[in-house]
């Protein structure tokens, strides 16, 4: 099995602490998960890392798929540019995926130097624990359906599943941006209702999918989320193997639904016997 790891992680640019400030220690508790997580990635010996991400050349009809050899993060438009940091693609896995996927999906290949912020961010707070897996970022295609970004999902997990590599896959997105007042995307008491929705969805494993693909449009619309695709693409990679969900850590203080959220995926362990056992 290749598929070694797999998270929901939220974009927030205040989780980097030189543009957050003082708004950094209210993430506390996300930095922890995402660190858990960073624990994960170095203790799974990953290989490569595949970011899916909604603002990474986002298309109408199209998934995108980034294969650019190096990347580099640059978040100068929050105001921050680190020291020149870059990621090396995984050119390899990322042909294998587009040969594979691009009879079957609209499928785009994109060579992006410069990474969107929703796989910069992540990308930047691992590279800060000493990680430096290879790269490759995915975009949904915005105007497909649910049903349709979990099927590419599927199609995608047999890819890694098949691959000699090790890999890890974040799907990076926020909920809902309406969940008060002074949230980005104005109230709505939609926003609340989506979140708990979908958490409580996403709880429910063996039937996530099935569930978030059900949700209500207006609902989805009204909550003005980036997480939905992204989710559902990883639990397509997901879908012939045995997980559970945990949530890790949601904050809200900001009006914006930050979750993260661990798919613990459940390994076999070979016996002497010859039989198999699930840890």
């Amino acid at each position: 099995m290749s598929l070694n790891c797999a998270c929901l992680l939220p974009h927030s640019p205040l989780l980097i602490p030189e543009i957050g400030h003082a708004n950094y220690n209210f993430f506390a508790k996300t930095i922890v998960a995402y660190e858990k997580i960073g624990q994960k990635i170095k203790a799974e010996n990953i290989d490569t890392l595949i970011i899916i991400s909604t603002h990474a050349a986002l298309s109408k009809n199209y998934f995108y798929l980034n294969v650019a050899p190096e990347m580099e993060i640059n978040l100068k438009e929050f105001g921050f540019i680190p020291p020149r940091t870059s990621l090396n693609g995984d050119a390899v896995l990322a042909d294998k995926i587009n040969s594979a996927l691009k009879e079957e999906f609209p499928l785009l290949l994109i060579s992006e130097a410069i990474i969107d912020y929703g796989s910069a961010i992540p990308s930047y707070i691992l590279k800060k624990m000493a990680l430096n897996p290879k790269i490759i970022i995915i975009a949904p295609a915005e105007d497909l359906p649910l049903d349709k970004q979990y099927s590419f999902g599927v199609a995608l997990g047999k890819i890694i599943n098949n691959s000699e590599k090790r890999i890890a896959v974040i799907a990076s997105g926020d909920l809902s941006h309406r969940l008060k007042k002074k949230s980005p995307g104005g109230y709505s008491p939609k926003g609340a209702k989506f979140d708990n929705k979908l958490i409580e969805n996403l709880s429910n494993s063996p039937k996530a999918a099935e569930n978030i693909i059900k949700m209500e449009e207006k609902l989805i619309t009204a909550a003005g989320e980036c997480a939905l695709k992204p989710t559902l693409i990883l639990l397509g990679a997901l879908d012939k193997i045995n997980f559970e969900t945990e949530v890790m850590v949601y904050q809200t203080e900001f009006g914006v639904g930050y979750l993260s959220l661990d798919f613990v995926i459940k390994k076999i362990k070979e016996r002497k016997t010859g039989e198999s056992d699930i840890q």
